[in-house]
C-alpha cells in the first residue's frame, strides 16, 4: 500500500508544478479520481481550472481529449456518430471525444441542455448509446468539467440530474499575492505544464481504484454518513437534500481519503473532510436561507456540527 501512496503523492507533486498555491484542491481532485468519480470545477475564467486538468492527465499519462463547449456544439460532437461507407455499404462508428481516459469538458454550462444531457449516460455507466448501439468508453474514464459562475454571459444552469453525476464540485479562487507573483515569473520563460512528467499510467490508476474499493467502513461510520445525508433532507433551510447517489459518493470519497492517508479503514474525520465538496452542489437552499444570508457551506457546516461523530470503542 505504501508504494501506491508514494506514486499517488508523486502525481500530486507533479500537478503542483503547474498549479501553485492550490494544494488542497489538487488533493481533493486526486481523491475523486481514486474514487472513480467525476469533478466539476466551478469558478471564473482564467484561474487555472483547465491547466489543473491537463496537468493531471500528463502526470498520470492518460489519453485526454478536450471539448470547448459553446451553444453550437451538438451531442454527436461529444459522443461520436455512425457514418455510412459507400465502399462497404455499412455504417462505421466515428469515435467522439468521450472515447478517451480523461475527458475535459470546458465551460460545460455554455452549451445547450441537449448537449449537456449527452454526458449523462457516459458519466454514470461508462458507455454511450448511439443509434441503438451501446459502446463502452476506455478504462479508466474521468470527466473533469469546468463551468463559469451562474449569471455569467452565455451560461445556462446545469440541471440537478447532471450535477448529481459529479462526485465533487470545487472552486479554485484567485491566487494570493505570492503565488500570483510566482505565476507571472514562470510564464515569462516557459509553460509550467512542460515541467510535469508522467509518474503513473492508466493501468496503475485502475489498480489503485480497486484498492480504494477494498477500504473498510465500520457500521457506525455508515450510520454517520446516512445521518449526514438525512440531515440535508430535513433541514428547514434546504429544499433539496442529498440523493442516494450523493450518499454513495460520500462513502467512496471517504474511502479514498483513508487510502491516501495510509489507512485501510475509514474514520469519521474522513467523511467530515470531504462532506462539503460532495454535498455542496447537490443541495438546493430554501428562500429562507437567502433571507437569513446563509450560504450553502454555512448550512452544511451547521449540519456537520449538529450530527455527532461516532466514538471509537
Amino acid at each position: 500500500m505504501s508504494d501506491s501512496i508514494n506514486t499517488v503523492t508523486n502525481v500530486i507533486r507533479e500537478v503542483q508544478k503547474a498549479v501553485s498555491g492550490k494544494d488542497m484542491c489538487i488533493r481533493k481532485v486526486m481523491l475523486a479520481i481514486l474514487a472513480g468519480g467525476h469533478i466539476l470545477m466551478d469558478d471564473i475564467p482564467g484561474v487555472g481550472k483547465t491547466t489543473m486538468a491537463l496537468a493531471f492527465s500528463k502526470a498520470m499519462a492518460l489519453k485526454q481529449k478536450r471539448v470547448q463547449f459553446t451553444p453550437d456544439v451538438l451531442p454527436s460532437d461529444v459522443t461520436g456518430f455512425y457514418m455510412f461507407q459507400k465502399e462497404t455499404k455499412t455504417f462505421r462508428y466515428i469515435p467522439g471525444p468521450v472515447m478517451t481516459n480523461l475527458f475535459l469538458a470546458d465551460e460545460i454550462n455554455r452549451t445547450s441542455p441537449k448537449t449537456q444531457s449527452a454526458l449523462l449516460q457516459v458519466m454514470e455507466e461508462g458507455r454511450v448509446t448511439i443509434d441503438g448501439n451501446t459502446l463502452d468508453v476506455p478504462e479508466p474514464f474521468i470527466v473533469i468539467a469546468t463551468q463559469n459562475p451562474t449569471g455569467s454571459a452565455g451560461t445556462q444552469l446545469l440541471p440537478e440530474s447532471q450535477l448529481d453525476r459529479f462526485m465533487i464540485c470545487l472552486s479554485l479562487g484567485y491566487p494570493d499575492i505570492q503565488n500570483e507573483i510566482q505565476l507571472i515569473k514562470q510564464r515569462h520563460t516557459s509553460n509550467p505544464l512542460d515541467s510535469v512528467r508522467p509518474v503513473m499510467d492508466g493501468s496503475m490508476l485502475v489498480q489503485y481504484q480497486r484498492q480504494v474499493e477494498q477500504v473498510y467502513i465500520h457500521d457506525a461510520v455508515y450510520e454517520y454518513i446516512a445521518k449526514l445525508a438525512g440531515a440535508t433532507r430535513n433541514h428547514d433551510m434546504i429544499k433539496l437534500g442529498i440523493s442516494p447517489r450523493g450518499t454513495l459518493a460520500l462513502c467512496r470519497m471517504a474511502k479514498s481519503s483513508a487510502f491516501l492517508s495510509g489507512r485501510d479503514y475509514v474514520l469519521p474525520d474522513d467523511v467530515a473532510y470531504i462532506f462539503g465538496d460532495v454535498a455542496g452542489h447537490r443541495v438546493l437552499l430554501d428562500a429562507r436561507a437567502g433571507i437569513a444570508r446563509r450560504s450553502t457551506m454555512d448550512v452544511l457546516d451547521e449540519i456537520l456540527e449538529s450530527v455527532p461523530k461516532p466514538v471509537p470503542r
